[in-house]
């Protein structure tokens, strides 16, 4: 398909942790350009659609999920010329943090889709390389200052499982006294369940839920 006109789409930046690493949701592009190539998820916002609603309904499409299931927000916009073969177009990424998800379903016009580690996907079609490089980058500098961490958890979480998430989308090794202390002494970051749960050593942990603070303070810097 050739465009006469410029065109505008929305590109998802799916984020998630899975087996113990930072993933990332792609399709195969089933038709050109780039057919066979590895890409976002995303498409064409409808003539009646608004920008939030196209993203949203790509997600529901992509993941079967409501954007309020994790976090979603704008990303970025770009519209560089000659990023898509076909002619103009300028696409608005979102970037969504979601816990651990099932496998995904293609679309109609994917050849398949997969999670696939986030900081080895190889090259990918249009300049989605540098979209989804900017979209992990969001998403370890929020870690810093707001409660971000927690869109990976589960409703109810360990101490050790939080920092499993720094640790992943960090890409590094924490204390876990200095973090343990580091977390519950940030203001409204978390707060405890009451309850605790059987984790991996088959000791009692005792569980957290995300708390009020839309800001982290004092922030939790990168190493």
């Amino acid at each position: 398909m050739t465009l006469n006109t410029a065109a505008v789409t929305v590109d998802l930046v799916l984020l998630t942790i899975r087996q113990g690493e930072l993933q990332v949701l792609l399709i195969r592009r089933g038709i050109p350009p780039f057919e066979g190539r590895w890409a976002l998820p995303g498409g064409f916002v409808l003539p009646a659609e608004d920008l939030d609603a196209a993203a949203a309904r790509e997600l529901r499409e992509e993941t079967g999920l409501d954007p309020s299931s994790g976090h979603f927000e704008q990303l970025a916009t770009y519209g560089a010329p000659g990023r898509d073969p076909r002619g103009r177009v300028v696409t608005v990424a979102y970037l969504a943090l979601l816990p651990d998800l099932p496998a995904p379903v293609a679309g109609s016009d994917a050849a398949g889709a997969e999670w696939r580690p986030a900081f080895a996907t190889g090259e990918l079609a249009f300049d989605h390389g540098r979209i989804l490089a900017d979209g992990i980058e969001r998403a370890r500098a929020k870690l810093e200052y707001s409660p971000l961490a927690t869109a990976f958890c589960p409703p109810s979480f360990t101490i050790a499982e939080l920092r499993a998430v720094y640790e992943t989308v960090w890409r590094t090794t924490l204390d876990p006294r200095n973090f343990h202390r580091k977390v519950t002494g940030a203001e409204n970051f978390i707060e405890p369940t009451g309850e605790t749960a059987i984790r991996d050593r088959g000791r009692p942990a005792q569980l957290y839920r995300r708390g009020t603070a839309t800001l982290l303070h004092p922030p939790l810097l990168r190493p």
